[in-house]
């Protein structure tokens, strides 16, 4: 056996490749000990951290009752009783005001105008879901306003 054959016989028999890889009949390494385990265990993570319940920290006070029921949070008073209906807003849900606003930019800004004297002429008695509609007309109306009277001026006409 020439020793090209002894190479490739000894190449056959392991089946490894490479330098580093030890010897086939070796045995592996002994794993390292698993870490002992904690004495204590590890400290809540997250929001909001664990509190004691109240009243558990001082033993000899009164527990607190409450005559209109239970209440969730000391001080914070629980709404009690048939929940308040409105009425629901005109224009699919938007509003007259925020209605208008949309409209405005298709229709050259008239529509801002309308929202502007409807804010103005009744301030007093407007349901307070629509007015932040009315206002964005009025501040439009004043920007269309100066930009017309910017664009007039100038001297490109």
């Amino acid at each position: 056996m020439s020793d090209d054959e002894k190479k490739r016989a000894l190449a056959a028999e392991h089946n490894q490749y490479g330098t580093f890889q030890g010897v086939g009949s070796y045995p592996p390494p002994p794993s390292p000990p698993p870490p002992p385990p904690p004495e204590h265990p590890p400290p809540a993570m997250g929001f909001p951290h664990p509190v004691p319940p109240p009243g558990s920290s001082e033993p000899s006070a009164p527990p607190q009752y409450y005559a209109q029921g239970y209440q969730a949070v000391p001080g914070y008073p629980v709404a009690e009783g048939r929940p308040v209906r409105e009425r629901r807003l005109p224009c699919c849900g938007l509003g007259c005001g925020w209605c208008l606003f949309i409209i405005g930019f298709f229709l050259a800004a008239i529509p801002w105008y309308v929202g502007l004297l409807v804010f103005l002429c009744t301030r007093n008695r407007m349901d307070h879901r629509e007015k932040p509609g009315y206002i964005a007309c009025t501040i439009a109306a004043v920007l269309a306003t100066i930009a017309a009277i910017i664009g007039g001026s100038s001297s490109a006409w």
